[in-house]
């Protein structure tokens, strides 16, 4: 999600890092521990950041009265920072370097979180906005910046393998960050209080999280820029690919899983930002908001355990036909979820996060399989795709709003119907023997 979303960045760096660090895998693995060591740290610290922003949405939503279109301008605000800051962190890292370009974005997000105290300062609900707008961008340029070192520390031959160990610390980050979100924010205590002081104890809730978290990315950047990290060859695309870049809109089976990738990455994002108050509901489990956070956990924890699974199964099942079953089954869930109650409606939508499990790496290898020389520029477009994370929370927002929360789940549905079309046809190259670059 929400912790799938930061995928793309370190695959589509797999794939250009393979190619362009001969000599830096021909090291022994233990040169590269502490390295790795630090690096996954910080794919958990992003994890737990995303997953955060599901329990600031009801939080704030009842601090600010929203409705849930503007609700959601909170994942518009943080995933919008992806497809804005994308191409600016890649110029910057190009200039800095990677080394530098990870402190530069530690001390970004660090800016961002702290930004949080004024903002429940003067209880302004466009400034938790831009703050949030700020820390997606420090994230951004760590993504920019950390994914390259994650395939290129090593031998190509186990660079998937130390991709999905990253992407499953990055899971464990989204599964954490309910507990010590419900904990740190939504069980703040109100009685007594008038409403006025009311309003203001709950914005205040969230100055302690964030300047901890402020505090912890601050002292990562102290870290990094002390370490010796192995240094790797630049990442540059081929004169080749360059002269012929228009000819990769002409593969089909990009462009179709990069729209699958933006509809992947919103169906994951808005059932995680509408959990609490769909769970909250009095016809599915009437939770206190501080007791539905935790919940969010196992949709999250299903998505890391997915991983697993998934890894083993694939080597027996195509990954399209393994990608169109999940996804079927996610269609069933959500169904189960839209036109049920109670404990069958809310286990139902939960477990969605294991259908989500394998599917963002699994359109994304497949997006860009048989592209050749094109590869790096096929993967930056997928990349770019991730805002769909900002846009259909906003739309499902908007039908919450008009037709009901429980009927607003036929968005991600019809996202899950198009992953399913695509794993089975979609994503089939339509001329693999004269593919670009092949």
């Amino acid at each position: 999600m929400a912790g799938q979303q930061v995928s793309a960045t370190h695959m589509a760096a797999g794939k250009q890092g393979e190619g362009n660090t001969t000599h830096e895998s021909q090291r022994a693995p233990g040169t590269y521990r502490p390295a790795l060591t630090a690096l996954t740290m910080l794919f958990f610290t992003w994890g737990f950041i995303t997953c955060l922003n599901d329990i600031l949405i009801p939080h704030l939503k009842a601090v600010f009265d929203l409705n849930y279109t503007e609700a959601m301008l909170i994942q518009f605000c943080f995933f919008g920072a992806y497809f804005l800051i994308s191409l600016p962190a890649g110029a910057l890292v190009k200039r800095i370097g990677y080394s530098k370009g990870i402190v530069a974005g530690l001390l970004v997000a660090s800016f961002g979180a702290l930004l949080f105290y004024p903002a429940a300062s003067y209880m302004k609900y466009p400034l938790f906005l831009g703050a949030l707008f700020v820390l997606a961008s420090g994230i951004t340029v760590l993504q920019v910046s950390a994914n390259p070192y994650v395939a290129a520390l090593g031998s190509p031959h186990t660079a998937s393998s130390r991709l999905n160990m990253t992407q499953a610390f990055n899971s464990l980050g989204t599964t954490v960050a309910p507990f010590i979100g419900a904990v740190l924010i939504l069980s703040v205590s109100t009685a007594g209080l008038d409403a006025v002081t009311e309003k203001q104890a709950q914005a205040d809730a969230v100055k302690l999280p964030y300047i901890l978290l402020a505090s912890i990315l601050a002292v990562m950047a102290l870290v990094f820029s002390q370490l010796k990290l192995p240094v790797i060859s630049s990442h540059h695309a081929t004169k080749h690919a360059s002269a012929e870049a228009g000819s990769i809109w002409s593969q089909k089976h990009l462009v179709l899983g990069a729209l699958g990738i933006f509809l992947y990455v919103g169906a994951e994002v808005a059932i995680g930002s509408f959990l609490v108050n769909f769970l909250a509901q009095e016809n599915i489990a009437a939770m206190q908001e501080a007791q539905a956070a935790h919940y969010i956990a196992y949709y999250w924890g299903g998505a890391m355990v997915g991983r697993f699974i998934g890894a083993i199964v694939m080597r027996y099942v195509k990954p399209g036909r393994l990608l169109c079953c999940n996804a079927l089954c996610a269609v069933v869930l959500v169904t189960i979820a839209m036109l049920g109650n109670g404990s069958l409606a809310m286990w139902a939508i939960l477990l969605v996060g294991l259908c989500n499990s394998i599917m963002f790496p699994t359109i994304f290898s497949l997006a860009i399989a048989q592209l050749g020389t094109h590869t790096s520029q096929g993967s930056g477009i997928v990349c770019l795709a991730i805002v769909g994370g900002a846009i259909v929370p906003l739309v499902q927002g908007l039908v919450a709003d008009s037709l009901g929360l429980q009927q607003a789940f036929i968005i991600p549905l019809l996202c899950y119907i198009y992953i399913a079309y695509y794993g089975l046809h979609g994503s089939i190259p339509a001329n693999p023997a004269s593919a670009a670059g092949q």
